[in-house]
């Protein structure tokens, strides 16, 4: 995003951190997509999309990306994930759908990755490594060994 201030959580692989600044910046996206829990505007959003987008708010690359059903850049853009749902949904998609189209796999793949625990955190943690883990720790902090003899 061009000009957003960068965060010490924006290196997590494949997140898009829904923050104050994003959803700033995803604001036309986000009641975009709140307005199609109408049926009357779902319609006039399918009867001519490009023309129904001009009521919102959005930059050209937030347009793009919407008429592009590109849901990772419109999160990138400041869009939210429940909220962009409502644009597959009005698709006539479901949110596995969705999930599945964003992280590059199957339904049936992105179901049993999740029926099976989720994501690794293994290499998912973030892109610096400075979130490696770090075995044993050296010291704990005073406070915390006070606490723990307290409890004795």
């Amino acid at each position: 995003m061009a000009g957003r201030t960068q965060q010490e959580y924006d290196d997590i692989p494949g997140t898009f951190v829904f923050d104050a600044e994003r959803s700033r910046e995803g604001y036309g996206i986000n009641m975009f997509c709140m307005s199609l829990m109408k049926d009357e505007n779902r319609k006039a959003f399918k009867a001519d999309e490009a023309e129904y987008l001009k009521r919102f708010p959005l930059t050209p690359e937030q347009a793009d990306a919407i008429l592009k059903r590109d849901y990772n850049r419109m999160l990138e853009l400041g869009g939210n994930i429940y909220f962009t749902a409502k644009l597959g949904a009005t698709d006539g998609h479901s949110f596995r759908h969705l999930a599945a189209v964003m992280t590059g796999s199957t339904q049936e793949d992105y179901a049993k990755m999740m029926l099976d625990g989720g994501r690794s955190v293994e290499g998912n943690r973030s892109r610096s490594g400075r979130d490696k883990p770090a075995g044993k720790t050296k010291s704990k902090s005073k406070a915390s060994s006070k606490a723990r003899s307290k409890r004795g």
